[in-house]
Parts: structure tokens; C-alpha cells; sequence
């Protein structure tokens, strides 16, 4: 390599400019059209001379340099990140023949109103990929954030990791690119590219990964981008987030993917626009063919409408929209024999008897436990130890037993007994021997234990502390259990009596650590009601169902004494969920919890709720946040507005009434000047809140 010390800082800026074409260019051409120009050792000769330009002349090493992709420096943790747009998920077509196709069809027709003689809709039909959701964000042109698709609401910050992985433009290329773009797409690993990695795992003597889904998973989450680095990860695009000005937006879905590919973002080829059911139809079947042969993994494949007028038109049901859907394959199945019949108790005292297999490999992955549900499949299915079975993994994720081959079970004299939970376990549950119990007219045994019971109180600590209730940072499973089997932690407001002397005891935890911890459990004390209502673990109370028991109730004690007819009140509550919630509020034990917690500090911001005849000033109103509050989380804010009446919007209309904004808000504060609407701080959103 030549020395570059004798060229002037304005020749070396002209000659960085020029390599940085040269390389994004031949990048292209290696990582995303698979036609290289030039060897490798080329390519590498020119990376090092732009190097030692970047080391002479530090200024040079822009964001979207080629030499950036190598991996920075190791992160603290992955930051969280609200999407500007949801990330949402679509809609599983269950009907995996050719019916799924017209199903999805007839739906799309008869919302638009077509009569039978209408000619039919076009469709954007695509590979549905096994890998990791991403969001990619370019201002100008340039990538400056990248963010997993967490809880569609919010996401990791994985931008540092994204810039390792050559198929991902760094900067796009083309015209008409516009000041904004959220790209989403898939980050997946090749089947021979996962081949390979495991192969130098071997001859390392490291430990080798189960499937490339959760190996990509995995690399994109680590905090070392020099590992992600290392893992052979490729990128598809598959459509839009947030969209600023662009001038020359396509009409359609496949245009939209036509100048994402001009744009120079890999766009799979395996993608077709099909005309009514039976181009799906057509389309589901000629993927079904060359599912195996494909350098990748894919469960199913996806359809939308075509047009993204039409989309509009069609909109969202329960946040999922109703112009896509994913039609699966079935699942794949493979043969094998039961070893031993074990049990598990859950987080609500549910004990599921599981099928230890010998192993197998189905679905990309080798299965040695499958589900046996719950008493009335195993006598349905009659699977008994020794069996021959087929195992399936039920929507490519959990395995479960499909069905016993009778006709190889061992002859008379040798088979098992037919196997039935109670009596194995001979009545008690197996981690803390308490009675079990089956319910009329439930399926399921539970354990009777509740918090006594080690194998629910680890699963409830860790519910109440996850992300998406009281959001303990730091609070993971093996903390939790060291915490309960060193009988640290028995019940849930004993979590705030957790100091840091206690946890700097532990093994593994550092005086620092266990300071984090504290400050975790200190921080999580104010909360919502929602998010508390969850992390309780109520059966059949998830976050949809906190939210709608805050909103009509307003505050805990008239949910703790309200009755079934009362709950049921509620929208989407119906008799089994209202029955859960009453049952467990019947409870002395769940109410002294419930006032424990309440004593340690923990606490929330109550109101009317809707049930009551106190006015609501924001009803029938539209707001919408951006930027970040003084005082308030995005979820505060929110469940504020909805408990007034108001309606929280995820972008800026002319329907808009109100936009609140706080510190670094960004296109939709400049959207909403523009419009002429009315916009407030916090202090302004806590006075309307007021009437």
C-alpha cells in the first residue's frame, strides 16, 4: 500500500470521497447482487489505503465510511427506543391449503364492497422471513438509527451492530431519496452461512448454535458489535415506518419495494404481484416447491393488498392491519419415542406434562421435550413412555406431540401403563408438594401453592419485573433464582426490601451491580396502574386488559371490590376473565400483597375512569405525543389522555386537535406547526386534563 503521508489535507479528502464510492460501490455489487467486479485482495487494498487516509487525517471518518463497519466499541446496554410508527405485527392465516389464499381474498373483497363480477385485486405477494424484525432509519440519505422491533411500540437500539452487516447501505444510493425513510426488513442468516459458523465453532472447540433464526437473533442483541461483526448476517427489505416528503412515493406495495431496490437496499427476488385468489393460490404453491431450496429459512409467506390507497382505505383491526395477512406452511414433522413423562409449573400454578423425546431434529432444530398440553390430550392421543410419535413444531416455534404410531408401540407385556398426571404426581405438585387441583370445567391441574410454591414465585417475580409491567431493570432469571432458592425473596414486596449489602452478596454481583439493582427497584416505584394490574399475573389479564380496567375503573380499589356483573362492564372483559379477576381480589393473601406493595412505596397517578359520571374533557378528542415529557413516560401520558376520553393518535393530521411535545420532538411537531394546531407542553396537557 502507498503512503499517503505526502498528499495535502484537500488531496486526501478528495481521494477518501473517491474511495468511498469506489468501496460502497463494490460492497454493492458483493454483498446485495452477488456479482463482485473485482478479487477480494483489490477490494481489501483499497479499504486499506482509505484506513491510513482516516489514521493521517482523523475528520475524515465520517459516519458512512466503509471502515465503520467493522464494529465499535463495546456497549453498556442496548437502548430503548419508541418507533415513531408501530411496528406491528399482521394477522396468521391458520388454513395452510390452498383455502387460506381465497379466504384472505374473500375478506379483502367483501370489506371493499366488490360485487362478484368486480375484476379482481392485486396483491404483493412475499416470502415471509424466519429471522429478526428491524427498523432502519435514514435522514438524508444516511443510516442514523437502527431499532428491533421490541414490543412494536418501542425496540432496542442496535444501530452500532446494523453497521456491521455489508448488505446494509450505510448511506443510499440513487435519486429521489426523501429526507426521512424507515426501512423495515428482516435481519436473517443464510443456511450454508450458519453451516459454516458452526463448523469454526467446532474447530475452536466452542460451543456450536441451534438454528440460524435465533443465532441472527442473537447476534444483532449483542453488546459487542466485534461479535456481531463476526456472525454472517444478511438483510431483506420488506417495507416503510415513518415517511417524510417524499416527493416521488410510489402508489403500490411492489413499488414501494421496486425503489427500495433503486435505493440500494437488498429486496428479495422470490416476490410476485398476484391477481385475486387464485394468483395467491399460485403463488403459496409454487414457494411451497422451492421451500427447501432456498439458501434460507422461511415459515410461510405474506400477502397485501397491492395498492397503498386501497391499504388506507382497508386501515386496522385490533392493531393488526387488515389488508396483510401471513399464510403459514404446514409445519414440519418428524418421528421419534418418548423417553419419560415430566411436569412443569407455570407462573399461575398450571402444571403441563411434557414428552421428553429422543432427539430430533424438526424445523431447523433439534427438539428433545414437546408438549403434551394437558391430561385430556394425553388420554385423547393416549401417548404413553416408550411410544413411538410424531412431533411437530405447531406454528415453527413450539414442539408439540401430533400423534402416537400405535402400530410400533412394544407388544402386550411391555407397554406402559396409560399415563394420567394425578396419580403420577400422586396428588401433589412437584417443586412444593401442595394439593393440586382441577377446576370444573377447566382442562388444566394447578398447584394450589401460590407464592409458596418456588416454581410460581420465580415466574411471578419475574413477570412483575419484566419490560412491559413494573420494569425492574436488571431483575433476570438467574437473579431471581438465586434470590428464592436462597430464600432471599418469597413474596413480591419483599422485592423492595432488597438492599445493596444483601446482593453484592450473591454470586456474580459486584457492589456496583447491586447498586443498579436498588436504583432499579426505586425507580420502579412509580408506575402506571396498567402496568401494575399486569405485573400482578391475574389469569387472562395481559396489557390490552390492564389498560381497559384502568381506563373504566380509574382507580385499584374499585377493581379490587368490584363484582363479575361490574366487570364485565368492560369492554372486551367476558365471564371467564371477569370470574379470574374477582377470584383472585377475592383472596386475602393477593389483597395483602396488593397493600405490601403499596406500603413499600409503590405507586401510580389514579382518576374518574370512564364507569364514573365525573365529566371527561377530552372525549371524543385526538392528541398526539412526540418528544420526551418532563415528568411524564410516553405510557403516563397516554393512559392520562385515554382515562379523560381522549384518543392517542401515532401521527399528525388535520383530525388532530392536540399535539403534545416535549424535549427533542421532532417531524411531528414541525408537521403540526405546519397545520396550524394547537400544541402543548406538559403542563398544558395536565390543565386540559383538568377541563
Amino acid at each position: 500500500m502507498a503512503s499517503n503521508s505526502s498528499l495535502s489535507r484537500d488531496a486526501a479528502l478528495a481521494r477518501a470521497a473517491e474511495l468511498h464510492t469506489q468501496l460502497h460501490h463494490h460492497a454493492y455489487r458483493y454483498y446485495v447482487l452477488d456479482a463482485p467486479e473485482i478479487p477480494d485482495a483489490e477490494y481489501d487494498k483499497l479499504f486499506q489505503e482509505l484506513q491510513a487516509l482516516e489514521a493521517e487525517y482523523p475528520e475524515l471518518q465520517t459516519p458512512d465510511s466503509p471502515t465503520q463497519r467493522v464494529g465499535g466499541a463495546l456497549l453498556d446496554e442496548l437502548q430503548s427506543v419508541p418507533h415513531r410508527v408501530p411496528m406491528l405485527s399482521i394477522q396468521t392465516e391458520t388454513d395452510t391449503t390452498a383455502e387460506g389464499a381465497r379466504a384472505f381474498d374473500a375478506r379483502i373483497r367483501k370489506r371493499l364492497g366488490l360485487a362478484a363480477e368486480a375484476p379482481p385485486v392485486d396483491y404483493a405477494a412475499e416470502l415471509k422471513f424466519d429471522g429478526l424484525a428491524i427498523s432502519l432509519r435514514y435522514e438524508n440519505g444516511l443510516l442514523v438509527r437502527a431499532v428491533t422491533r421490541g414490543n412494536g411500540e418501542q425496540g432496542e437500539d442496535v444501530t452500532a451492530n446494523i453497521r456491521t452487516i455489508g448488505q446494509i447501505p450505510l448511506r443510499l444510493q440513487g435519486q429521489g431519496v426523501p429526507p426521512v425513510l424507515e426501512v423495515r426488513g428482516e435481519i436473517y442468516m443464510r443456511r450454508d452461512a450458519f453451516e459454516r459458523l458452526n463448523a469454526r465453532q467446532r474447530e475452536a472447540g466452542e460451543r456450536t448454535f441451534i438454528n440460524p433464526r435465533n443465532t441472527a437473533a442473537g447476534a444483532v442483541r449483542q453488546l459487542d458489535p466485534k461479535i456481531t461483526a463476526q456472525r454472517p448476517l444478511s438483510f431483506y427489505a420488506y417495507g416503510l415506518g415513518e415517511v417524510v416528503d417524499w416527493t416521488q412515493a410510489p402508489e403500490t406495495h411492489s413499488g414501494t419495494l421496486d425503489a427500495l431496490a433503486a435505493f440500494g437496499l437488498p429486496v428479495s427476488a422470490e416476490r410476485a404481484v398476484a391477481s385475486g385468489a387464485e394468483g395467491l393460490v399460485a403463488f403459496h404453491q409454487q414457494v411451497a416447491a422451492k421451500r427447501d431450496a432456498l439458501p434460507f429459512d422461511i415459515d410461510g409467506v405474506v400477502y397485501k393488498v397491492n395498492s397503498l390507497a386501497l391499504q388506507r382505505e382497508l386501515g386496522f383491526r385490533n392493531r393488526e392491519p387488515v389488508w396483510a395477512v401471513a399464510h403459514k406452511y404446514p409445519a414440519q414433522e418428524q418421528m421419534t419415542t418418548v423417553r419419560d413423562i415430566d411436569v412443569q409449573v407455570g407462573r399461575t400454578g398450571k402444571l403441563t406434562p411434557v414428552a421428553k423425546l429422543a432427539p430430533v431434529f424438526v424445523g431447523g432444530v433439534t427438539v428433545t421435550n414437546a408438549t403434551l398440553h394437558n391430561q385430556d390430550e394425553i388420554s385423547r392421543k393416549d401417548v404413553r413412555i416408550g411410544d413411538t410419535v410424531i412431533v411437530r413444531r405447531a406454528g415453527d416455534v413450539i414442539p408439540e406431540v401430533v400423534s402416537v404410531l400405535l402400530e410400533m408401540r412394544p407388544p402386550q407385556g411391555t407397554a406402559s401403563e396409560p399415563w394420567d398426571l394425578y396419580k403420577r404426581l400422586e396428588g401433589k405438585c412437584p417443586v412444593c408438594a401442595s394439593d393440586i387441583v382441577r377446576e370444573e370445567g377447566e382442562v388444566d391441574y394447578r398447584c394450589t401453592g401460590g407464592l409458596f410454591c418456588g416454581a410460581q414465585r420465580k415466574q411471578a417475580i419475574l413477570h412483575f419485573a419484566q419490560r412491559r409491567a413494573m420494569d425492574i431493570e436488571g431483575l433476570g432469571d438467574k437473579l431471581v433464582e438465586q434470590l428464592v432458592d436462597q430464600g432471599l425473596i418469597r413474596t413480591l414486596p419483599e422485592l423492595y426490601t432488597l438492599g445493596v449489602a444483601k446482593l453484592s452478596a450473591l454470586e456474580r454481583m459486584a457492589q456496583k451491580s447491586a447498586q443498579n439493582i436498588v436504583d432499579a427497584l426505586e425507580q420502579s416505584k412509580r408506575t402506571t396502574l396498567p402496568r401494575f394490574l399486569f405485573g400482578l399475573g391475574i389469569r387472562h389479564v395481559g396489557e390490552a386488559t390492564a389498560k381497559d380496567l384502568a381506563r373504566h375503573f380509574g382507580q385499584l380499589d374499585r377493581i379490587m371490590d368490584a363484582s363479575v356483573e361490574q366487570l364485565l362492564e368492560v369492554n372486551d372483559v367476558g365471564p371467564v376473565v371477569a370470574q379470574s379477576i374477582h377470584t383472585f381480589f377475592e383472596q386475602p393473601h393477593n389483597r395483602e400483597v396488593v397493600e405490601q406493595l403499596r406500603a413499600a412505596g409503590v405507586s401510580w397517578e389514579e382518576g374518574e375512569g370512564s364507569a364514573s359520571s365525573a365529566p371527561r374533557p377530552l372525549m371524543g378528542k385526538t392528541l398526539v405525543l412526540t418528544g420526551t415529557l418532563p415528568t411524564l413516560s410516553r405510557d403516563e401520558a397516554k393512559d392520562m389522555i385515554e382515562a379523560a376520553g381522549g384518543k392517542v393518535a401515532g401521527s399528525v393530521s388535520k383530525k388532530t386537535d392536540y399535539v403534545v411535545a416535549g424535549a427533542e420532538a421532532g417531524s411531528k411537531l414541525a408537521k403540526a406547526q405546519e397545520l396550524g394546531l394547537t400544541v402543548l407542553d406538559e403542563d398544558g396537557l395536565r390543565q386540559l386534563l383538568q377541563g
